[in-house]
């Protein structure tokens, strides 16, 4: 922006200055050479001023003779003089009657021109004088002093004038800092330019500035890397792609406002031509997620051109087709939040401002309603003021007390009406006029408040709130409903640590968060003693006796041990423990997880006769919600905003929310299941692959037994709902299937050599609790990296027990051709009629002394775990065959809804439950099982994935076998049920006990060859070659020979 200039004044000559106001003043004296006569005439000269305002300074002709004073280049003392006259009228109190016709009148001009004069006396002076007129002016006339300083420091031609420019910087940052800080945009840029200046003093003085501009942005979530990025406009080669790594690895929650992108953007900007990919994508996230903290596109306009482009180029040259996502997402945030749906961004029209014209003409109209006569639009005074009010108005700051500052220069334009009262009219004038459409209504229901309160909250790297709104009421039931992944049970977590801001404390308002399972590490606890020891619980011993009653524990059950209970029954536990803990809000998350029918319609009660209590809910269960709550909070785009009203109320007023209330799956929105490889001797889906023959089962810590005589089979067309109220055996009967325990009272379990089962347990999160810091890639990495699975290695049934170690050295002696071996280790499997035979080593002989021998011997000696580990490993070679890497591991999780960004750059601490449940049957299925277990998948995952599991689960090739007490999940999937009770297990339904292996043959179907991609990930387009026929091949055949005899060249491709 140009240095401020005007026109030059008409100046009088120095006789007919020599006027008298007052009979005292004598504008002269104040140039002359004698100091004490100056200093006596500008101090003169103040206290008139101060009394009269800007009339007497009209008068004088003050800034006339001050302008030429300041141009008298054969008079120091007249420069000095003048400068030292502006510091007067400062140091009085009398800026401003001086403000109105500073700028406009060249007297700015001429003073930033004396700051590069030759006598260092006059030099300080000017210097001086601009740095006390903006320490005393109006702090919304920054943005009228500070362009002519930014076009000085980047363009002067004389050092000084930079240096002081700096000086007077250095002082609007601490004088006016709001206004400042708004302005920062404009500001860094010629700084991160002006501390690169070949004159050492500018250097320094502009680094100095730089680092004090850069202390207003208030963001608290860069306020600590504010020295790194200042290291990084210095020294950007080495800095910058150390600060985008700190800066990638941080959580923005924080409104982010001008200054703090005026700071980030030049950094940001930088980063998007480095050499590294990392980095790009790095500066794609920060943008990502900054972006959506920004409240309104006018923030974001100005900085559009610098980052748009690059990000658009970026994605255009870039090779890794993830990081290419990653950019484009970014670029889509920038655009939606930019209000820029093309283009980029280098050719916008200007934003829509207040100008000083309109703001005139309320205050003309305000005056008139006042009966007042309306000031003279050209009048000096009433131009700045308009100026002022027009900054106030561009900031959106309508704070009635900030208005009532520009009361004083009201009174220069008329004394009456009341300055005051035509500020506050003009406040309320222009408020109107600019007003926010889209503010929310406040909820002014009736009731007491238990909370009221704006916060923001973010999980990991992920943003989930941003200045969200939170008011609860007295005894209202809040369901709280939004997609996997929102923020749901981070919220109700953080209200429980007590990390939401402005949310009571504890000794004001008692909150309870009702847990999703009881700790492991009080297994051995009893049901009693468990609450009693709970400190939080106000009750006696009595109390606690009739309320676990009241909820079904027996005497005989109270004192049984925690982790001897069912998912069913610990959830009642905790919900006990809640009653006793009398609180005024209670947070159930999913507390219907693991409840049978029964139970799911006791807590619908108990929560709708509490009055004095509120409750949180988040529950997939929609019949339960439906009947239960009184309001909805829906968690959308950031915010909180409230429905009046049941589930079905809410989805009549938000139709896209009907994906929380039906088992309908999205069209965008779906999971695909691996299909199974084939397995020897299997020719028909009915075939058995694992079958249970009169089994049964004790836990060793119980007296009573859990399992009887159970008898079943599963084959690959098997669809299976396990249904049974809470502590019926459910769970156990599973773990039996899958091997995570053996049976103990009888029985015989067979399974296919080559059968592979996906196990997602009941609390799903056991299977990645030991990996949280991981990433979902890392974790995968982990757990196959043998080509097996290790959990898998870890289970009870792969567990080598004494007795059984024991059985393995008795029949480990083999006598073969009359010579005693002892057998080593199992090596290899190949087919022996209807069953295997399998490759033996031996201790101390070579590999070429191995023999083979036949499944049943190896059992019969006890080596039937050895057996089942050689076969497992076959089935992963057989059925894996999947390469361990990235784009793979990444394209598995995208069957389950999971984006890149959660898998490979995101640990497993950061991510919703949902999100983590996506992990644990993404884990479960990489080697392509042929049967699927799950126990409770409606427990963790919304409506929306349920539906999208149950469509996967009808088109899998493989056997489902689902524990549940959905009865929507139930039905719409399974044809068959296995019903428990008291450890009994009765069937029905399709093919229970012994399917004949009768159906159709599963023919291996031609799929289309496999689409190949390069190192990065991109598709190669290959092209398909016909396949030709005998007949072509023989017509080619004689071509070739004909052309060989005519001397023709045939190469030896066409032989």
């Amino acid at each position: 922006m140009p240095a401020v200039t005007a026109p030059a004044p008409a100046i009088t000559s120095p006789a007919s200055l020599k006027g008298v106001v007052d009979g005292q003043i004598d504008v002269a004296a104040l140039f002359v050479s004698d100091k004490v006569s100056r200093d006596a005439a500008a101090k003169a000269l103040a206290s008139v001023v101060q009394n009269d305002g800007p009339a007497a300074i009209a008068a004088v002709g003050f800034t006339q003779a001050a302008v030429k004073a300041l141009a008298d280049k054969k008079s120091p003392a007249a420069r000095e003089g003048a400068a030292a006259a502006v510091v007067a009228l400062a140091q009085a109190g009398a800026t401003k009657a001086l403000e109105p016709t500073f700028i406009d009148s060249g007297l700015y001009a001429a003073l930033i021109e004396g700051f590069a004069d030759k006598m260092p006396a006059a030099r300080n002076a000017a210097v001086e004088a601009v740095r006390q007129f903006a320490a005393t002016t109006n702090p919304w006339a920054t943005a009228l002093l500070l362009p002519a300083l930014l076009h000085e420091i980047r363009t002067a031609g004389k050092w000084q004038v930079k240096t002081g420019a700096l000086v007077v910087l250095n002082q609007l940052v601490a004088s006016a800092p709001v206004q400042t800080a708004r302005l920062m945009p404009d500001i860094v840029p010629v700084l991160a330019e002006a501390i690169w200046d070949t004159k050492a003093d500018v250097k320094k003085a502009a680094r100095d500035s730089l680092t004090k501009a850069c202390a207003l942005v208030s963001n608290k979530d860069i306020e600590r890397f504010i020295p790194a990025l200042i290291k990084a406009l210095i020294n950007p080669v080495e800095e910058v792609p150390n600060t985008i790594q700190l800066l990638s690895s941080t959580t923005f929650v924080s409104e982010v406002d001008s200054p703090t992108l005026s700071l980030m953007v030049p950094l940001l900007s930088r980063g998007l031509s480095e050499k590294l990919t990392a980095t790009k994508r790095k500066v794609a996230v920060i943008v990502d997620n900054m972006s959506k903290l920004v409240d309104s596109p006018v923030t974001v306009r100005p900085f559009l051109p610098k980052l748009l482009p690059g990000l658009i180029k970026v994605e255009t040259t870039i090779g890794d087709p993830e990081a290419r996502g990653v950019v484009g997402k970014a670029i889509a945030t920038l655009r939606q939040v930019g209000e820029v749906p093309e283009g980029d961004g280098t050719d916008l029209p200007p934003l829509k401002v207040a100008e000083a014209s309109q703001l005139t003409s309320s205050l003309s109209a305000v005056y008139k309603k006042a009966g007042a006569s309306a000031p003279a639009a050209t009048d000096v005074t009433t131009i700045y003021v308009s100026r002022l009010a027009a900054n106030l108005v561009n900031a959106k700051n309508f704070d009635n007390a900030e208005w009532q500052a520009l009361a004083p220069y009201l009174s220069f334009i008329a004394p009456s009406p009341d300055p005051a009262s035509i500020a506050g009219e003009w406040v309320v004038r222009s408020a109107s006029a600019g007003g926010d459409d889209d503010e929310v209504p406040e909820d002014e229901e009736e009731g007491e408040d238990l909370c009221n309160c704006q916060f923001s909250l973010a999980y990991g790297a992920k943003i989930l709130l941003n200045t969200a709104t939170l008011r609860l009421k007295r005894g209202h039931r809040y369901g709280l409903c939004g997609k996997n992944g929102t923020g749901k049970s981070t919220l109700m977590r953080a209200i429980t640590n007590g990390q939401v801001e402005g949310f009571p404390s504890p000794d004001e308002v008692r909150t309870f968060y009702v847990e999703h399972d009881i700790d492991g590490s009080e297994a051995d606890t009893s049901v009693l003693q468990f609450i009693l020891s709970d400190k939080r619980v106000l009750a006696d011993e009595k109390e606690v006796i009739e309320t676990l009653a009241s909820v079904g524990f027996s005497d005989e059950r109270q004192k049984q041990a925690i982790g001897s209970l069912s998912g069913g029954w610990k959830m009642k536990l905790a919900l006990a423990r809640a009653m006793l803990f009398k609180a005024d809000i209670l947070l159930l998350d999913e507390p219907t997880n693991h409840l049978d029918v029964v139970n799911v319609a006791w807590l619908e009660n108990y929560l709708i006769s509490l009055k004095q209590c509120t409750s949180i809910i988040v529950s997939h269960d929609s019949g339960f919600l439906n009947n239960t709550i009184t309001d909805v909070l829906h968690l959308n785009r950031f915010k909180v905003k409230r429905y009046r009203g049941n589930l079905e109320a809410f989805v009549k007023q938000v139709p896209e929310a009907k994906s929380y209330y039906t088992l309908e799956a999205a069209e965008d929105y779906k999971f695909k299941l691996p299909d199974p490889p084939l397995l020897e001797g299997v020719k028909t889906k009915e075939k058995s692959l694992l079958k249970m023959r009169k089994v049964g089962f004790q836990y060793p810590s119980q007296p009573v037994q859990q399992l009887y005589d159970i008898t079943l089979q599963i084959s690959l067309s098997s669809r299976v709902a396990v249904l049974g109220p809470n502590g019926s055996g459910k769970s156990t009967l599973v773990k039996l299937l899958t091997g995570e325990m053996e049976q103990n009272k009888g029985g015989e379990i067979w399974k296919h050599p080559n059968l592979v089962i996906g196990y997602v347990a009941q609390h799903a999160f056991h299977h990645i609790d030991h990996h949280l810091d991981k990433t979902p890639l890392e974790y995968m990495l982990w757990r196959y990296q043998t080509g097996e699975d290790l959990e898998e290695m870890s289970k009870a049934s792969r567990q080598i027990t004494e007795a059984e170690a024991q059985k393995m050295k008795d029949g480990a002696l083999y006598v073969h051709e009359g010579q005693k071996r002892i057998i080593d280790e199992i090596v290899a499997r190949k087919k022996l009629k209807q069953s295997y035979e399998y490759e033996v080593s031996f201790k101390a002989l070579s590999s070429s002394e191995n023999i083979w021998i036949p499944r049943d011997e190896l059992i019969k000696r006890g080596f039937e775990k050895k057996v089942l580990e050689v076969d497992t490993r076959e089935a992963q070679r057989l059925g894996l065959l999947r390469p361990l890497v990235r784009r793979e591991i990444e394209k598995h999780f995208a069957d389950f809804g999971l984006e890149p960004e959660f898998v490979s750059h995101n640990t497993m601490r950061g991510l919703s439950g949902g999100q983590k449940v996506k992990i644990v049957l993404g884990a479960a299925t990489w080697r392509r099982p042929h049967v699927i277990c799950l126990d409770e998948p409606t427990n963790y995952l919304d409506r929306e994935s349920l539906a999208a599991l149950i469509e996967a689960l009808k088109v899998f090739e493989g056997g489902v076998l689902v524990i549940t007490h959905n009865r929507d999940f139930s039905e719409s999937l399974c044809t068959e049920v296995w019903a428990m009770r008291d450890g009994h297990l009765e069937a029905s339904g399709h093919n229970w006990v012994e399917g004949q292996g009768a159906g159709p043959r599963i023919d291996k179907k031609e799929g289309e060859e496999e689409d190949q991609y390069d190192a990065m990930g991109n598709k190669i387009d290959t092209k398909k070659t016909k396949k030709l026929t005998s007949a072509e091949l023989r017509k080619l055949k004689k071509e070739r020979i004909a052309r060989k005899k005519r001397g023709e060249e045939v190469t030896d491709d066409e032989l």
